[in-house]
């Protein structure tokens, strides 16, 4: 039987900040690795969909993945989002990733049917990296099958985590953990905003954007048995999730607008095609920006200048 995967806490799933030419914004990605890491995360998810992972080219995938990798220098693990619809460019993919020294993969593949999706995950995994989490992404739905997930888990033994993104995620969170004996890492990743039910099913990691340090102050505030505290901090920033978890798009500017206002990344820009950020998303995201520095303030975060001379600060 599998030992169970030690990932506990948050992994911040990184946004890719451009420059004001659409370049990749490489000092901001660096300030943002280090600001995450002084916050205590538990690993980094980089590049996947909060990060436009669509929209970048593969050179962009592997810039981004050998910065994270260089700034975190073996402190947590670094997954790779090994994302791709064509089984030929994902394979690529990860072959590239594991030559460059990560072994540690995202699979997001593309469901058509439980037998495809066999196929096309059996077809990864036989390219031996350490270790596999399996994105199961549904927004408006239950997901994979329970048994798809547990027949994967019993045959391939790098498969040792899933990130749980289904409407509801709650049920299936319990399920699969009684399914797999507890052995199964399960994370949260969209549905964050029901971090504290998610806890209390026992659920072993979160996959947020940003709000580093007011995320891990909730789980270690659960953990240590402390669940007003880490309730009463969940209800300070649920306006935000509220807000920003109505759409992908609208949580992609929003957070970067966030990572901008904190002095981490130098613009809020976004890659086209995306949803709309009209004025009155901008104003209301301003007020709810405002609280949340004020909280990540009051819980020990430094607010920094966007300069050159700054990335070294963290």
């Amino acid at each position: 039987m599998k030992e169970l995967y030690p990932l506990f806490g948050i992994v911040t799933v990184l946004n890719t900040p451009f420059t004001a030419d659409d370049k990749l914004d490489i000092e901001g990605l660096r300030k943002h690795v280090r600001y995450a890491l002084q916050a205590g995360v538990a690993g980094f998810l980089v590049p996947a969909m909060a990060s436009e992972v669509y929209k970048l080219s593969t050179d962009e995938r592997l810039m981004l993945l050998d910065i994270v990798l260089e700034e975190v220098n073996g402190k947590v693990p670094v997954i790779g989002g090994a994302g791709e619809t064509d089984l030929s460019k994902a394979e690529n993919l990860l072959r590239l990733y594991i030559d460059r020294g990560c072994r540690h993969v995202l699979f997001q593949i593309p469901y058509t049917s439980d037998d495809s999706f066999y196929y096309h995950f059996m077809r990864l995994a036989e390219l031996q990296p350490d270790v596999i989490m399996l994105q199961d992404w549904d927004a408006s739905g239950y997901g994979l099958a329970d048994d798809l997930i547990c027949r994967l888990f019993e045959e391939v033994k790098a498969f040792r985590c899933l990130k749980v993104e289904t409407v509801p995620a709650g049920v299936k969170y319990s399920r699969i953990l009684k399914m797999t004996g507890g052995k199964l890492n399960v994370s949260g990743g969209w549905a964050v905003s029901q971090m504290i039910e998610g806890l209390a099913r026992g659920v072993h990691a979160f996959m947020p954007t940003a709000m580093h340090f007011s995320y891990t102050e909730i789980y270690r505030q659960y953990a240590a048995g402390n669940h007003a505290a880490a309730e009463k901090l969940f209800l300070e920033i649920l306006p935000v999730l509220a807000f920003a978890n109505q759409h992908l798009d609208i949580s992609i500017h929003f957070f970067k607008r966030l990572l901008h206002q904190q002095g981490l990344y130098a613009t809020q820009a976004v890659r086209k095609p995306i949803l709309d950020f009209d004025p009155v998303h901008s104003a209301l995201a301003d007020k709810l920006i405002e609280k949340v520095i004020a909280l990540e303030k009051k819980l020990g975060t430094p607010v920094h200048n966007n300069s050159a001379a700054d990335v070294n600060i963290l």
